[in-house]
This record gives structure tokens, C-alpha cells and sequence, in this order.
């Protein structure tokens, strides 16, 4: 009987592990940077994301992207779960929390995602993160390209949301909703207008594509001026057209089930 039990067991254990080879190849990095296994139910919603974002169609939009929650160490969330990692500067191992994120401190904190700004097509293009707690100081969250110039950015690839709602730096097109917490993002497919989404509400804004300048764009702030948030971020993704509405739901779903998995 222990014999059967213990098999039993082990053949239960086969369906609780990731299938999913791209989320089997995330976990075994982070766990490596981590030195430590993840739990369990933290591995699997990785998995089911991963899964689900691939069952939406909007897996192979996302380019550069972390999940700046769910692992065990600054080091660990860090790692790209696609894409290239982004350049740490400033943030210590204190600014992390494995179950909201990565927050910045309004002024020196920020990542370099290493994303270059052209190097999407012009008219299909998205920005997003997740936003664990507002900014009380510039923006909500930002996401940008280091040049001051307010052109060549394709009208989507710097956007803040701060009290004010949603700007977007195309001859500063803004948007009237309120700053939440949450998924926000922006995402182009057509060359006159774009799609931002915050608050669970997705709207049209329509502002004539640029062709965009080759730069790095940053998450927490601009790279290279002072433009910096002390939001708390657990999730950004940077690359081509995609449903913000989709990536919204699995990603909303993915931090809920990080904040019960984790103790």
C-alpha cells in the first residue's frame, strides 16, 4: 500500500509541474539567479500565463519583458521573460517585493530595458506594466526613450500616467482617466491612431505615427534625464500590436495568484 501511495504521489507531481517549455526555461533561470526553488503554486501561474498569452496570440508581441514580482530575489526578477535583460541602475535588493514588484525611488532608480525604440515596426508597437502602487512624484509609471526631442517615437513608445490620467509625448495627447493601479499601456497597429488602456478601459486616441529614433527605452523613467517614478511595478512589456485587453486579464491574474501563492 505505501508503495501505491508513494507512486501515486510521484504520478500526482507530474501535473503539478510547467509544461509550457518557454515557462520551464524562465523558472529554471530565475530559480538558478535565485539560488532556490519557487513554490509550487508560483511556478504554475507562470506557466498558466505563459500558456495563456500563447492560447490569446499574443505571446510572440511581447519582445522585451519581466515579471518583476514572483521570484525570490532582486536578481531573480530580472531575469527577461523575453527578450534581453534589462541594465540595473540604482536598485538594491530593499526596493523588491515578491509580491507587488519593484519600486522606484522619483530620481535616480531606473532599468534600461535594452529595447531599442526602432527596433519594432512603426506601426505596430505596445508598451505596458503593471502598476502596484501610484507614483507620488512625475508619473504613475513611465516608460521612455532618452531623448528630449518630442518627435520619433512612433506615438507610442514614452507614455506616464499621473494624476492627470494618461499622456502619451506626441504633441502631449493625454487622456482624462484617472491614475489607477493596474495593467497600463498603449499599443499601435494602425499609422493615425493608437489604443491606451488603464483602469480596465481601453480607448482610441488618434495621433499620426513617427518613424522612431534608434534609442534604449526605459522603465521607471527616461534613461538619460530626470523623469523618474516611485511607482511600484510588477510587470512591464515592451514590442509589437498587441490586445491590451488580453495581456490585461493574464497579467492582473498572474499577480493575484503570486500575492496567494507567496507566504
Amino acid at each position: 500500500m505505501s508503495l501505491l501511495i508513494s507512486g501515486d504521489l510521484r504520478l500526482a507531481q507530474t501535473y503539478t509541474r510547467p509544461d509550457d517549455a518557454d515557462a520551464v526555461a524562465y523558472i529554471a533561470a530565475v530559480e538558478a539567479a535565485d539560488g532556490q526553488a519557487l513554490e509550487t503554486a508560483t511556478r504554475m501561474a507562470i506557466n498558466s500565463f505563459v500558456k495563456g498569452c500563447k492560447a490569446d496570440g499574443i505571446w510572440t508581441a511581447i519582445k522585451a519583458s519581466c515579471i518583476l514580482a514572483g521570484a525570490r530575489t532582486l536578481t531573480g526578477a530580472l531575469i527577461p521573460l523575453a527578450g534581453t535583460a534589462p541594465t540595473n541602475f540604482n536598485f538594491v535588493d530593499g526596493d523588491y517585493n515578491r509580491k507587488t514588484g519593484l519600486v522606484g525611488d522619483g530620481s535616480t532608480k531606473y532599468l534600461n530595458s535594452n529595447r531599442n525604440n526602432n527596433a519594432d515596426p512603426q506601426n505596430s508597437k505596445h508598451i505596458a506594466a503593471f502598476i502596484s502602487t501610484l507614483s507620488t512624484v512625475n508619473a504613475s509609471v513611465q516608460i521612455g526613450v532618452s531623448s528630449g526631442t518630442t518627435t520619433g517615437r512612433s506615438s507610442i513608445t514614452w507614455f506616464i500616467v499621473n494624476q492627470r490620467g494618461f499622456r502619451n509625448n506626441n504633441g502631449g495627447s493625454a487622456f482624462t482617466a484617472s491614475a489607477v493601479t493596474g495593467l497600463s499601456g498603449c499599443s499601435r497597429n494602425l499609422s493615425g491612431s493608437f489604443l491606451a488602456r488603464t483602469g480596465s478601459v481601453t480607448t482610441s486616441k488618434g495621433a499620426n505615427s513617427e518613424v522612431p529614433l534608434s534609442e534604449s527605452i526605459g522603465v521607471f523613467g527616461i534613461t538619460t534625464n530626470s523623469l523618474h517614478s516611485n511607482a511600484r511595478i510588477a510587470f512591464y512589456s515592451i514590442g509589437e500590436s498587441l490586445d491590451l485587453a488580453l495581456l490585461d486579464t493574464r497579467v492582473t491574474t498572474l499577480i493575484n495568484a503570486f500575492a496567494a501563492a507567496i507566504p
